[in-house]
């Protein structure tokens, strides 16, 4: 049976239903072949009158076949080449044929499924939030190598194309509808084939609906080509301004612009020809191929719940406990309102608790200006959640997540107080960053139900959430926390006991080596500057500053009263820089008054004087590249640590974990997928280097060298 289902009406027109042997329509090698032949009899067809193309999948068609673009290596060019020449070839046919061709677009159709639309007449979408349309290529290091780059800009003009291109930017068909990207919504799905053949029937004696804009005869690109004098401005800052925000470390941005400007320039089929080279360079490089691995192999396995145990049928979570609805607390409160659950947000006072309800209020009233949420709505969120000072209300919640300070006595005091409001079979969650769950679970009379859900600030804004397992807890309860995490549509991460986890402890080491080289003598501008250069969000000076000195010597003092510390005292850089900030000088931080820099009231920023006087020695020279590459290196040895001890219970936890939960460079696909395309021996070798020069903390982990003796990735 044919994988497209060819059938043509008593009206001439033939309907095309994708129907691929895989979960979806791709473009592989299936896909191919079915559209060549199908392209094919739709040239033979005698008494043809139109072509609507429809797919018998939920998602309309999902695009390239990533697993084929993740084997192309170097080498495999003139073959690629000539792939992406014969699909492209195919799809140029499809514009050419002589009847109105129309997409029907029933689900998603993102990357080469909206490319595939974009080659017919007339696009329809069902008017439904799960249909996306666009082209997101450039979130996984590629650019739209189907021909989108080159009929959005036809279609839309250059100016208007970019964020589309540039950004990935995906749409719901009302706004593509705005746009111009397509031409009608239905309001439901079964709608769809039937007004595509009306369409084409109104349009059976119009020849013009059988050509597409660009091939007509004296067709402009809106709002000029690129020698057009209004697009001379744009053209001359634009890729100055991207190379900004790429900071040069992701090609495809820069290679999407490239193509752009060429495809308002050339003539359509040399321009798509320039495209495929552009999608032919991007495929093998190590941005590409680690962004593909990460991003969507590793993050569909993460969501799709690898890391929770089997057996456990699907929780939903009825109602939530919250203590502490402070900053981290009211964000819990509000992420769990918006899905649905009933949410108890306590405080020690009616007016705490109140406030933190609050902060939900705010976030939901911006929702309503927006247009993005009705009032009915607002107050139907807000009602989900009970702020209150009595812990009576507890009682019946199936979760209970204390967000307080990160103070032992505290946590277990609060443990001991409120732990028998759980329902039956309750989970416990600590919200803490650093204090081991196997400690902390000690106050409980039920250590199986205990387990750690550490969120990230704002809560309403950080997709990650890491779930801690202590040495006690039991598969149903991190089960329970998995699917809860999910329920609120968050993405998360599982990892074993031990100071810091994997996040925070993994974060602190581009701290320390931070502060490391402040300590060496190096300019401290020039290391913010480095640290960003290597594609971290903000350099590590800065970001202390934000997390707080004073709050890195308060969980230090706490692991010290609960002996499970690190390093912290004499012979200790970090102790040394913050017990010299804060007691001699008195800046703890951004909140403290400043830190490293100033905070002046007009909103800027800079370094604080005395920083200079303290560290700074003129004559020390360290070189750029080993400066980079001790902040990313610190980083990816303390995440091969993490998961050499098993506290990473996989190498995608760790990849997924580092780029959402504390920055790590985009262009790494992770922490531990670095080291894959970076080069596993390599690695060793420069980490040897490194620490010959800087200290044994760079020595590579064992692991890293069994894994450069095989040549096995990290997978």
């Amino acid at each position: 049976m044919s994988v497209f289902n060819y059938e043509k009406d008593a009206d001439g027109i033939v309907t095309v239903t994708m129907d691929m042997s895989g979960p979806v329509n791709a473009m592989n090698e299936e896909y191919r072949g079915a559209m060549g032949a199908t392209v094919d009899r739709l040239e033979q067809e005698q008494g043809l009158c139109g072509v609507v193309f429809s797919s018998a999948k939920k998602t309309f068609f999902a695009g390239g076949d990533l697993h084929e673009l993740l084997a192309v290596d170097k080498g495999d060019e003139g073959d690629f080449m000539d792939m992406l020449r014969s699909t492209k070839g195919v799809l140029r046919r499809v514009e050419k044929l002589p009847v109105p061709v129309v997409a029907a677009i029933n689900g998603a159709a993102l990357g080469g499924g909206f490319e595939l639309c974009l080659c017919c007449n007339h696009r329809i979408a069902w008017d439904n939030r799960a249909v996306q349309l666009g082209l997101p290529e450039v979130t996984l290091g590629l650019l739209p190598g189907g021909g989108g780059v080159v009929r959005m800009v036809n279609l839309l003009g250059l100016e208007k194309a970019m964020p589309y291109l540039i950004e990935g930017r995906k749409v719901a068909p009302a706004k593509a509808l705005a746009e111009g990207m397509i031409h009608q919504v239905v309001a439901s799905a079964e709608e769809l084939v039937p007004r595509a053949k009306a369409w084409i029937l109104e349009n059976k004696d119009n020849a013009a609906a059988a050509v597409q804009p660009w091939d007509s005869k004296g067709h402009r690109i809106p709002g000029g080509n690129a020698s057009s004098p209004k697009l001379a401005q744009l053209l001359m800052g634009a890729p100055a301004m991207l190379r900004q925000q790429t900071r040069g470390l992701l090609p495809a941005p820069e290679k999407i612009m490239d193509c752009a400007i060429e495809a308002a320039r050339l003539n359509l089929d040399v321009a798509l020809e320039v495209e495929s080279r552009g999608l032919t360079y991007l495929v093998t490089t190590p941005q590409a191929k680690n962004m593909i691995s990460t991003f969507f192999f590793g993050m569909n396995r993460v969501n799709g719940g690898a890391s929770r145990p089997s057996g456990f049928d699907k929780y939903q979570t009825q109602k939530v406990g919250i203590l502490g609805a402070g900053m981290m607390g009211q964000g819990i409160a509000y992420a769990s309102a918006m899905a649905g659950i009933e949410v108890v947000l306590k405080d020690i006072s009616q007016e705490a608790a109140d406030k933190g309800k609050g902060y939900s209020e705010a976030l939901l009233a911006k929702r309503v200006e927006r247009g993005r949420m009705s009032e009915e709505q607002k107050a139907a969120v807000l009602g989900l959640i009970l702020a209150t000072d009595s812990d009576k209300d507890l009682q019946g919640c199936d979760l209970i997540i204390e967000a307080v300070f990160e103070n032992i006595d505290l946590k277990n005091k609060i443990t001991a107080a409120t732990e028998a409001c759980l329902a039956e079979g309750g989970v416990w969650g600590s919200n803490t960053s650093t204090l081991p769950i196997t400690e902390l679970a000690q106050a409980s009379t039920q250590p199986k139900n205990f387990i750690g859900i550490h969120f990230f600030s704002p809560v309403d804004k950080m997709p990650l959430v890491e779930i801690i397992c202590g040495e006690q807890t039991s598969d149903a309860t991190l089960a329970r926390a998995f699917d809860y995490v999910r329920q609120i549509k968050k993405t998360p991460i599982v990892v074993n006991d031990s100071l810091g986890f994997f996040t925070s402890r993994t974060f602190g080491t581009y701290l320390d080596e931070g502060v490391r080289l402040l300590k060496e003598g190096a300019h401290p501008v020039q290391i913010d500057h480095l640290g960003r250069a290597i594609g971290m969000p903000v350099g590590p000076l800065a970001v202390h500053d934000e997390v707080s000195l004073e709050l890195t010597r308060k969980v230090a003092e706490t692991q010290l009263e609960m002996g499970v510390a690190g390093k912290w005292g004499e012979q200790d850089d970090m102790a040394e820089v913050v017990t010299t900030m804060i007691g001699q000088h008195q800046r703890g931080g951004r909140h403290h008054g400043g830190g490293f820099y100033d905070y002046p009231e007009d909103g800027s920023k800079a370094i604080w004087p005395g920083l200079l006087d303290l560290y700074y020695r003129e004559e020390v020279e360290i070189p750029q590249q080993d400066m980079q590459d001790r902040m990313l290196f610190r980083q990816v040895i303390e995440a091969l640590k993490c998961l050499e001890s098993n506290v990473l219970r996989s190498v995608d936890d760790g990849n997924i974990g580092s780029i959402m939960g504390i920055g790590a460079p985009v262009w790494t696909g992770g922490l531990i997928q670095f080291v894959n395309t970076y080069g596993l021996q390599r690695f060793v070798d420069r980490c040897g280097e490194l620490a010959g020069q800087y200290g044994e903390r760079f020595q590579a982990p064992e692991i890293a060298r069994e894994h450069a003796a095989s040549g096995t990735l990290f997978s």
